[in-house]
Order: C-alpha cells, then structure tokens, then sequence
C-alpha cells in the first residue's frame, strides 16, 4: 500500500530531497522520522478506523502527518481551509473526528476549536503554547526505531473526502487503501512518474486531484514542489526554472492564469517534461496556446471524480490531434460505458450518462445510503456527467448533469450560495450558476428577483455572502431579473438564465 512504498523510499533515499516549499527543504529521512513520531501520538489517542481530521494548507507536516494517521491505524478526513468556522465544526462533528491537526500560528481558528470535545495537534513554531486539548507537534518525543506499524487489510477504509462543502447534507466519499493504490499506480504508469521526477504542485491536498499528486509522487521517491498561492504567478515560474521542475498540474484557471499574467518564453522550462489537467474541461485553443509556447512539453487531458478516487481517464498527448475535445481512454483498472435514463449500455456514438467501475471506486458516501444509493447501482458509479464514446472507447463529454459549479480549483454547490442569498431582506428569488471565464473557467453569477426600489440590495448581498461564505463561493456577478424562466411544473430552467 501507499504508506508501505513512502517508507521503502524512505529507506533506499533518506537524504533525498521529498518536499520543499517556503524555500526550506525536506529529506525523507526527515519526513519519515516525523511521521513515526507523530503515529506515536496518534497510537495513544485513536482506536483502529477513528478519522482524523486535517486542516492545513499544503506543506511538510500535512504529508507526514497524512501517512501519520494510516501508521496508526486512522482515516485521514481532509478539510479546507478556506471553509468558514461553522462550516469546519459541522464537518468535523458529521465524520467525528478523533483529532484535528491545525496549523498552530492559526490562532482564531484554534480559538473556534476549543468548544469543539475535539484533540487538537498543532503543527508549526517550536515556540508555541499549547492550550487546554491542544498539544504541540514539535514537542513530540521521538519514538523508538523498532516501533511497529499498523498492519490493516487494503480494503480498510482509508479516507474521506468531502466534495460540495457543508449545506446541511455534507457528502463525504468513502475511498479505501486499495482504491487509493490502485488509482496512483495507474497513473504513475501513463505519466511514466519516477523518483527522478521533481513536480510543482499548486492544487490543495485536501482536494482528490491534489491528494493524487501528492500520493504518485511522495510514494515513489520522487519530489514535490509546493505553492500554497497564485497570487504572483511570475514566482511560480521562477520556482519551475531554478529547481529544474519536470512536471505540472493544473486545472484549466490555472493554465488560463499563467497564459494571460505570464510571459511563458521569459523562463527557461525546458526540463518540464510533461503537464497535466484536469477538473473539468479546458478550451482546446488555450492548449493550443500553451504549446506554442512549450512545445517540448507533453499536455496529457484528464478526466476524473472524488468518488473515483481521482482519475477515470487520459488522453494520450500522441492522440490529442486525432482527438480534439476527447478526455482519453479508461485509466487501467477502470471499465467505461455510457448508459441510457433506464441504465442500459449505448452503443459507440450514443450520448447518455458517463458510468464506470473498477478498482477506484468508492465504496459509499459516508453516513448517507441515501446518496449512496442514488450513485452506486448495480457495481456501476453513475457520474452525473454526459458523454458518449467513440468506436476507440475514446470518452467525449458534453455536459454534466448536475449543476456543480467548478471554479478555479474549486467545487461548489448552488444550494449553499442561494440560501445565504434568499436570507437578505428585499430578496424574493434567487438562482445561482455558474458562466464561463477566461481565468477561473466558471465564476458564479446570482441571479436575483428582488422587491422594487431598493437600490442597496447588491451591497447587502454581498455583504452577507462575506460573512456566511468562503471567499470562493462569494458571487461575482449579481444580476437583477423580474422573472426566472421555468418549466410547466414551475422549476426554473438555469441553462437559459447564461
């Protein structure tokens, strides 16, 4: 499994380079002998199969203390940082959490944690001072060299992933050591990742695309670079060209940032051996675009969800030409079809639902037969996504058929955004969507029917959005309409309100 090939890395390479991020770095050796200690800990604080929730931004101590939670026998419950304080608490009482670790420079959300009946580790300063419940990570006495490990069985449940935030009925993806494995080795093969490799990472791990680039490179020695900020994206280029980066994740803002804040042909990226995307679909000039600019480089499409455990399928660079719009083929260990509303299998050419099973699928939504219901039938995971596929089983999308809302690197649900809107006084409707960006590929437009006359409603809408909402899902644009379009039953019809 995942943490048995991070400790032969370890072991064949201790004094090799695993991380480096805020210009310090970080051997395995280090990594290795932190993650010990912190099992330790944890063996002292957690039955077999208790979550541990983790709320850090991407860094040394999120990866150490990752593998950290599996050594001891735990289930490793990623959070957002981004998320609001009430959002975290009810997040972290659904999956009931044993543990959080937070970052201890962090004092007011270490503040809302102190009501929470919740351990709490810190990360960060040696100079920190623990509270009551808290205990201080750099503090941790070093545990003896032959302590042993948990030993588990790969059908274990290894982590849970949420993916539309908190709106009263969290979803949170029940993915096992074996889902997790097979997912990484599959693509450590179609990317050809080797310990070699030093990759710059700027997606979060507590996300299933980020949490796959940490897992196919940290497991096979290779290097992870990591940017917690886009903010100066120039930087981030300047990091690719000094540390000699070989490879590049992004979701298409991400591209569409660097492409239009960037001078690409000002840096010398020529050992950048391959990028790649993902999180949903990225225009075919914009690619176009970046080629032109790095045409050494491999651009490999990839397609994916959380309940897969990251991805479904690639596109093989070689194919991109002859295959203009396709996502790629099944990932090994994933089957393919597309399925009519009955759930019966098209035939190449027919569009209907994207469905799929194999190795990486999840075994539920945690807490919710209800939603797991809805999405596991008869072995296959029905994706929500429409599609078809060719005579090659190559994957075409075509629209997705939930209204999910992918910004930036972000997921967001409407739900959420609508009801905090519908709270503010002169509000009488409101739907939420997502348009397209050049940047961010959706931002998220309100649109709101309102009692006449009041010509402060927008600065009241945002002004609540701001204190219910994460940055993120605050909406960008606010558009004021006398009527929705609906269908005869009175459902309002979103795709003609873009």
């Amino acid at each position: 499994m995942l943490l048995e090939d991070f400790l032969t890395s370890a072991g064949r390479h201790p004094d090799k380079t695993a991380v480096i991020c805020d210009g310090s770095q970080h051997s395995y050796a280090r990594l290795r002998q932190q993650l010990l200690r912190t099992a330790a800990w944890f063996r002292q604080r957690i039955d077999p199969g208790d979550r541990v929730a983790l709320l850090l931004d991407n860094s040394a101590d999120y990866i150490t203390s990752y593998y950290a939670v599996w050594a001891a026998g735990g289930v490793v419950v990623g959070l957002n940082t981004a998320l609001k304080d009430e959002d975290i608490l009810a997040l972290l009482q659904h999956c009931d959490a044993a543990v959080v670790v937070v970052d201890g420079g962090k004092n007011k959300r270490r503040s809302a944690l102190a009501d929470a009946d919740i351990a709490v580790l810190l990360t960060g300063s040696t100079q920190l001072s623990p509270g009551p419940g808290e205990t201080s990570l750099a503090g941790l006495e070093a545990p003896p060299s032959t302590q042993a490990l948990y030993q588990g069985d790969p059908e274990d449940l290894a982590s849970i992933i949420y993916t539309s935030g908190t709106t009263g009925e969290p979803k949170g993806v029940m993915l096992s050591h074996d889902n997790l494995a097979q997912n990484v080795k599959a693509i450590q093969r179609y990317l050809e990742i080797n310990g070699d490799d030093r990759v710059m990472c700027v997606l979060p791990f507590y996300y299933s695309y980020g949490n796959s680039v940490l897992h196919t490179h940290i497991s096979c020695g290779a290097c992870l670079v990591l940017e917690n900020s886009l903010m100066y994206p120039h930087r981030v280029l300047k990091q690719m060209q000094e540390l000699k980066v070989t490879g590049f994740y992004g979701v298409p803002s991400t591209y569409y940032l660097l492409l239009a804040r960037t001078r690409l042909d000002s840096v010398d990226l020529s050992g950048l051996r391959y990028c790649a995307q993902a999180g949903g679909p990225m225009n075919g000039a914009k690619i176009e675009q970046w080629l032109a600019c790095l045409p050494a480089t491999a651009f490999v499409v990839m397609y994916g969800q959380t309940e897969a455990s990251a991805r479904l399928t690639w596109l093989p660079p070689a194919r991109r030409e002859d295959k203009p719009g396709s996502v790629g083929i099944a990932i090994d260990g994933m089957e393919l079809c597309i399925m009519d509303a009955r759930g019966h299998r098209l035939p190449p050419g027919n569009q209907g639902e994207v469905c799929v099973r194999g190795t990486s699928t999840m075994s539920g939504y945690w807490r919710d037969e209800t939603a797991t219901a809805t999405v596991l039938r008869d072995g296959w995971l029905h994706t929500g996504d429409l599609g078809y596929l060719d005579e090659e089983d190559f994957l075409f999308l075509v629209g997705r058929s939930r209204e999910m809302i992918k910004t930036g690197a972000h997921r967001v649900s409407p739900r959420e955004i609508e009801e905090t809107v519908a709270e503010v006084e002169g509000v009488v409707d409101v739907a939420v969507i997502g348009v397209d960006d050049d940047i961010l590929g959706q931002v998220i437009k309100a649109c709101v029917i309102a009692d006449p006359g009041d010509a402060t409603l927008e600065k009241a809408i945002l002004r609540r959005c701001r204190q219910r909402l994460a940055t993120y899902k605050i909406p960008k644009i606010i558009e004021f309409l006398g009527e929705f379009p609906r269908t005869a039953s009175g459902k309002i019809q979103k795709h003609r309100l873009k």
